[in-house]
C-alpha cells in the first residue's frame, strides 16, 4: 500500500479546512432581529396593581419588641387596641410593650381582585424591635392612594432570619425586622378596571420607542383586518375590540400571542453611580476620539502619639495624632480610538490600562460631552 505524498496530504488538509470553515460560518451567530410576543412589549392601560398601605402592632415577640421609652407611638396604640376591645387601664398606669412592636404593613392589590380573595403582604418594624420572628399581626386595614380600604390582613409572621445576644455579644443571621404573611390579608373592595369599557381598548408600551408601537400596530392589523390596530404616539396603540365580554377576553388573548419582530433597539448606555456597573447594548458607536487614563491616589495615614510632660513641669499628658499625607499619580497611556469602534472594545482598551468600574463611570461621560459617544446616558 503506498503511503500518500506531501501534496496529497497538503491537499487534504487544504480540504478539511474548508469544511471546518464552511460549517463554522453556518453556525457563527448573525444579527438577526429578535421576534418578540406582544404580551412582552405593552399591556392594557388601566389595567395594573395598587400599593395598599397599613399601620398595625405584632404580638407574642418573646421580648424582642419596641422599647417604650423610644417609641412612644406603639403605646398608645396599644391603649387605643385595648379601649376598642373594652379593656380600661386604671389612671397612672403605664404599658410596657416589650412583646408588641409597631409594623408598617404592604401589600400589592393586583388587577381583577374580588372581594374574598386573598393576597401576600409585607410586614416591616417601624420603631426599635429587635426582632419580629414568632410575632402575630392583628388585623390590619390595608388602605389605597384614595383612603378607602381595600384588604383586611392578618396572621403570622415568616420571618427568615435568627438571632440571639447574651453579654454584650449577638449573633445574627439575615434580617429580623421585616417578615411576610403568605395569603395573609383578604380582599374587601375590587378596583374597577376599564377592561369593558368603550369599543377600543389602548395598549400600553413599556419602554417609549416609535418604531415598537408602529410594529405592534402592524401585527394586529396584519392578524386581524386593517385598521384593528392604530399607533397613537410612542408609548400608545389604539386597538377595536369586540363588544361581547368573552369575545373580548379571546381576542386579547390572541393579540397577547402574536410576535412583532423589533428592529436594532436605540444605543443606550446605563450608570450604576451607587455600584459603578456599566450596561450598554450593541448599539452603541463611537467617533474618532482619544482616551488618556491616569489614577490619582491619596494616602493619609494617622499614628497616636503620647505627649509626656517632666516629672516637675506641673503639666498633663496629652494624646495626639500625627498625620502623614502621600499623594501618588500614575501616568496614563494614550489611547486612540477609530471612528465606528465598538464600545465593548473600548471597555475592554479601559480595563487593560486598570480603569475601574468608576472611572469608567467618568470616561463615558466625558466622551459624551465631547460628542464622541454616539448613545444616550441613563444614570440610575
Amino acid at each position: 500500500m503506498s503511503r500518500p505524498s506531501d501534496p496529497d496530504r497538503l491537499m487534504r488538509w487544504t480540504l478539511v479546512l474548508a469544511a471546518l470553515a464552511a460549517s463554522t460560518a453556518l453556525w457563527w451567530p448573525m444579527p438577526v432581529e429578535a421576534n418578540v410576543r406582544i404580551k412582552e412589549l405593552a399591556a392594557v392601560q388601566g389595567v395594573r396593581s395598587n400599593q395598599l398601605l397599613g399601620y398595625g402592632l405584632v404580638v407574642g415577640l418573646d421580648g424582642t419588641g419596641d422599647q417604650a421609652t423610644q417609641s412612644p407611638n406603639t403605646t398608645q396604640s396599644l391603649q387605643s387596641l385595648l379601649q376598642q376591645l373594652g379593656v380600661t387601664l386604671p389612671p397612672g398606669v403605664s404599658l410596657s410593650p416589650r412583646n408588641v412592636a409597631a409594623v408598617l404593613v404592604t401589600a400589592q392589590l393586583p388587577p381583577f381582585a374580588q372581594p374574598g380573595q386573598t393576597i401576600d403582604v409585607t410586614v416591616s418594624s417601624m420603631g426599635n424591635s429587635k426582632s419580629l420572628r414568632g410575632g402575630t399581626l392583628i388585623a390590619t386595614p390595608l388602605r389605597g392612594a384614595d383612603g378607602q380600604i381595600y384588604a383586611l390582613a392578618q396572621g403570622n409572621l415568616l420571618v427568615g432570619g435568627a438571632g440571639a445576644s447574651a453579654g454584650g455579644s449577638k449573633v445574627q443571621i439575615n434580617h429580623l425586622s421585616a417578615g411576610r404573611i403568605p395569603e395573609g390579608a383578604s380582599v374587601e373592595r375590587s378596583v374597577p378596571t376599564p377592561l369593558l369599557d368603550g369599543e377600543a381598548l389602548t395598549l400600553g408600551v413599556n419602554a417609549s420607542d416609535y418604531a415598537t408601537a408602529a410594529a405592534i400596530a402592524e401585527a394586529i392589523n396584519r392578524h386581524h383586518g386593517d385598521d384593528t390596530a392604530t399607533p397613537l404616539d410612542g408609548r400608545s396603540v389604539r386597538v377595536k375590540m369586540p363588544a361581547q365580554p368573552g369575545a373580548r377576553l379571546a381576542f386579547l388573548a390572541a393579540i397577547e400571542n402574536l410576535t412583532v419582530q423589533l428592529a436594532q433597539p436605540a444605543a443606550r448606555v446605563v450608570l450604576n453611580a451607587r455600584t459603578g456597573s456599566v450596561i450598554v447594548n450593541d448599539a452603541v458607536t463611537l467617533g474618532p476620539c482619544a482616551v488618556a487614563h491616569g489614577n490619582l491616589s491619596v494616602t493619609i495615614s494617622t499614628t497616636p502619639v503620647v505627649s509626656q510632660p517632666n516629672a516637675l513641669a506641673g503639666g498633663q499628658t496629652v494624646q495626639a495624632e500625627k498625620s502623614d499625607i502621600a499623594i501618588s499619580q500614575q501616568g496614563g497611556a494614550l489611547i486612540a480610538l477609530p471612528a465606528g469602534a465598538k464600545l465593548a472594545d473600548v471597555v475592554k482598551a479601559l480595563n487593560s490600562l486598570g480603569a475601574t468600574p468608576m472611572d469608567l463611570l467618568a470616561i463615558l461621560q466625558a466622551m459624551k460631552t465631547a460628542g464622541a459617544l454616539r448613545a444616550e446616558i441613563e444614570v440610575i
